[in-house]
Order: C-alpha cells, then structure tokens, then sequence
C-alpha cells in the first residue's frame, strides 16, 4: 500500500466507510453473480447452443397433451378391484364429496383393459393401434397434482406451477437448447381443432424467460397467413426493404439493450421473414404419400379425427426438421356439456370416451409408428400427459367420474427411456398414488435428465431466486431410465 492510500485510509470518517461499504457489497454481489451463472455463463455452461450439461440421447421433445383429465383407471390403469367391488361403496370414503360433490358407489370401466404386447401390459380395448406400442412405453402410474380444477392444473402440467406466469416445459427446452433450424421456430404449439386448452396460450408461455422462448402456434387447420408476397411487390424491393428495417431496429435495439421483449420481436420478425419459405413447406401434408395419410387417417370420415390426424402429420414434419419443443393436443377447453370436446366425463364417461378414443388411437399410434420407422424416436422424447386423473367411483346421479388429483397416469417413450414398464402405482381402486408417488417435478426432472441437463442446474435468475422447471423440487426416475 501506498503512502496516499494509507493516508486516505487513515483519514476516513465512520460515515464515508458506511457509505462505502454499500458499493463495495454490490460489487461483491455482481461478482458472484457473474461467476455463478446467474448473470452470465454458468461455469462455461451457455444456455441456447445446444450444449448440455453431460451427453444425453434426446435432442427434441414431443408432449401430446389430453386435456379434460383423461381417466387412468379407464385407459392405462387396470383395476380388477373395480370390477370386483363394482356398486359397493369405495372403503373409508363412504361419504366422499369431491369437486363437484358427493360420489356414489365403486364404478368398474364400461370397457375392459386388455393385455397387449409381450408385457402383456393391460391398456383399454378402445385404444388397439396404441396398444401395439406399450413395450416401447414407461408408465408412470402415481402421478399426483396440487389443485382439482382444469386451469391451473393444466397450467401445472405444463409448467410446474399452479399459477401463470411461469415458462412452459418447452420454453425452457428452448432457452437450454436453443434452435438447430433457424428457419422455423424452436418452440411450437399445436392445438386441437377444437380449441385451445383450459388457460389457453398460459401453456406454452414463455413466463419470465426472454418472449422468443414462447411457442409458435400452427397446426393444419390455422394456417400462418400473410405469408406470400404481394404481387405489386418484387422480390429484391421485399429484400431491400427488409435489409433497412433490420438496420433500424437492430440499432434501436443495440441502443436501448434493456428492451428484451424488443429484441424478441424484432428475433420474431426475422424468423417469420425466413418462414415464409419454409412455413409453407413444412405444413404442406400433399407432400406425404396416400400410404402415410392412410397410416394416420387423415381423410377419415370422422372430420374431428382427421383434423387430429393431419395435426400428427404436421408434428411429425416439425420434428424431422429439428423443430426442439413440440406441444400437441388433443381436447379442448371444457365445454357447457361436460365430456364434449375433451376428456372431462362427468355425466356421460361411456359416450365421452367413445368419442373420443378413437379420435386419437389411431392418429397418434401412427406418429409413433412414422417415429420409429424413420428412427427420430431414437432422438425424440415422447411425453404424455393429462391434468390430473378421475375417481374410482361414479359421480351421484350419474355414470362419470369425478377429478382425482391424488393419482393418474402420464407415460414416456422413445430416445432414453425404458419400454414395456409401468413405475408406481395406485392402490387397488386408483384412488390415490400409493407406490412411489410422483410429482410433475420428477416427471420434467426425468425430462431435462434425458435432455442432458441437471435440473437443479438449469435456472433462470428472476426476482430474487434462481427460478427453475422443477421449482424446489424434483428427482430424476432412474427405474425408467434406459441402461
């Protein structure tokens, strides 16, 4: 030290060192922040390069989503209990009111469960082309949600948290992975001819991560328009024209650096400039032959299915053309009679299903078939998922079933996953999970796991807290993890 300096030292007041003690801690702070990751790289680890934290067989994510809290006990969960105890009351909830009010006696599934595959895995006999596929699929049987109502557990399954606000399963892979086409988006949603799900677009949000991590929305039947060039307009005119509006944006941008939702959307534009070519390609299904539209039934008679079926198709061009992150449903928003354009059978669980299986049986075996055959399931992480699961007794006065958050099923298969296995389990009704019960925290834990990424690693720096997918929480399932 200098002799200045130790004078300088020796010359401040109690105050001027108070004073200073303030920057000096910010200074510590921005410190730790850059070397932690948080304000920076985390430890060399930059997110959107598609550099992951350790070597992992997935490199792109599929989620089929049935919104309307698909029954597992009629579907994938087979309960012999239920056709043995079939109008006795369920044992110590003789009284039970859930959501929509007192339940009746123990109700068995109007259709059996049928063994399939060489597991002999026992899956509903409404589903025959998906049960070609249950020796591919990791079961998981004791899932469980927070909330009983339809938005926020959507929204919980898509995000991780009950509320909105919060980024998408996807928008997370898309701000971890980054895009490996830049002439589609990273991110796409794709919804039922139906509509949209329960909270809507709240889905597939980019919550607090940067606006270019939300979704895409396309599908066959919303077609992105304003695609074409106005004849009055040449090409090198478009061109030129295009070539000075990203000069002034990016200088508005570069001088205004705080502006991430500018910086989106100016990354939004350009993206759909380069959509113009290739949106149109990729959503053009005449360019399939008549065996593959034969495999997906998209000239069905049932126009719901084959609505459903070309939107299959169109998942599948998505992910052969490295597209990161894609959501597709099948169901809607809940409707004034419950059971008609999603999963949600309350009065009528017979007609509803009815209805609505073979909208996606053979549709979404068909993707799943096209995956393999083609060998992008070696690189595509299959997810299915509902909000939450039915009861095992029937709803009073009527012959559905009530929500059940306590136990349902969502599935895996494909690039790291363990086929032809079912992990946890609900007791002997499906009331509740019982085995390993599971929490969607697990589930995406599994997910970013097989993605190459730690869970507890992959953050977003918000408000105080290092925010991520998983929340506080969250274990990666190895019993269905391959190898």
């Amino acid at each position: 030290m200098s002799d200045s300096q130790a004078l300088k030292l020796y010359q401040m007041t109690r105050r001027c060192f108070l004073g200073n003690v303030y920057t000096g801690m910010s200074g510590i702070g921005a410190m730790h922040l850059l070397s932690s990751g948080v304000a920076g790289g985390q430890e060399g680890w930059q997110s959107g390069c598609g550099k992951t934290h350790y070597a992992a067989p997935a490199k792109r994510v599929l989620q089929i989503f049935c919104p309307g809290a698909a029954s597992h006990m009629d579907l994938w969960d087979y309960k012999p209990a239920l056709e043995k105890y079939h109008g006795k009351p369920l044992p110590g909830e003789e009284d039970l009111v859930s959501f929509q009010g007192k339940n009746g006696s123990l109700m068995k599934s109007p259709w059996p469960l049928v063994p399939s595959g060489e597991s002999g895995k026992r899956i509903s006999s409404l589903l025959p082309c998906m049960a070609r596929h249950v020796d591919d699929i990791a079961f998981v049987h004791s899932m469980q949600s927070p909330t009983n109502t339809h938005g926020p557990g959507c929204v919980f399954v898509s995000t991780g948290h009950p509320v909105e606000g919060f980024p998408a399963a996807g928008a997370w892979a898309s701000y971890a992975l980054g895009s490996e086409n830049e002439n589609l988006p990273t991110y796409v949603a794709i919804s039922d001819i139906r509509g949209e799900p329960p909270n809507g677009k709240a889905n597939w949000s980019n919550g607090f991560l940067s606006a270019h991590h939300q979704a895409v929305m396309m599908s066959d039947h919303q077609r992105i328009r304003n695609l074409a060039r106005p004849n009055s307009v040449s090409e090198s005119q478009e061109m030129a024209s295009s070539k000075l509006l990203g000069e002034l944006n990016h200088s508005f941008s570069d001088a205004n650096p705080g502006e991430s939702d500018l910086k989106a959307r100016i990354a939004a534009y350009e993206l759909a400039a380069r959509m113009q070519l290739s949106a149109p390609e990729v959503s053009d299904l005449s360019r399939e032959t008549i065996e593959t539209h034969n495999l997906y039934g998209t000239e069905d008679r049932n126009p719901l299915k084959a609505a459903y079926a070309r939107n299959c198709l169109l998942a599948r061009r998505l992910l052969e053309r490295n597209v990161r992150y894609v959501n597709l449903y099948c169901g809607s928003r809940a409707s004034g009679v419950d059971g008609l354009l999603n999963w949600d059978a309350h009065a009528t669980l017979k007609a509803d299903y009815e209805r609505h299986c073979p909208i996606f049986d053979q549709p979404t075996a068909a993707l799943l078939t096209d995956l393999k055959q083609s060998g992008l399931l070696d690189e595509t992480l299959v997810l299915w998922t509902t909000e939450f699961g039915r009861m095992p007794t029937h709803q009073a006065g009527t012959a559905g079933r009530d929500h059940n958050p306590d136990g349902f099923t969502c599935w895996m298969m494909g690039a790291g996953v363990q086929g032809g296995v079912s992990y946890g389990a609900t007791d002997e009704f499906g009331r509740r999970a019982e085995v390993h019960p599971t929490t969607v925290w697990d589930f995406y834990a599994t997910v970013l796991h097989l993605l190459g990424f730690d869970h507890e690693k992959l953050v977003w720096y918000h408000n105080g807290l290092n925010r991520r997918l998983t929340d506080v929480h969250g274990h990666v399932l190895t019993d269905i993890v391959a190898g």
